[in-house]
């Protein structure tokens, strides 16, 4: 897979995930669970996706 094609391939599926997130926050279903995951194929190739996810991990360690 060339890089390009990879790169299109990552930002198709982690947007679809981290859309179908969003609406699942006013939709029953697990929006908590489908966000991160968006944002975590996102991180694959989005510097600003990995740094949120990381802020996000630290905010959830933090209020265990």
């Amino acid at each position: 897979m060339t890089p390009l094609a990879r790169r299109v391939a990552v930002t198709l599926a982690g947007g679809a995930l981290l859309a179908l997130g969003v609406m699942l926050i006013v939709l029953p279903g697990p929006a908590v669970l489908v966000i991160p995951a968006g944002l975590g194929v996102l991180s694959l190739e989005y510097g600003w996706a990995r740094r949120l996810r990381e802020r996000i991990v630290v905010w959830v360690r933090e209020r265990r």
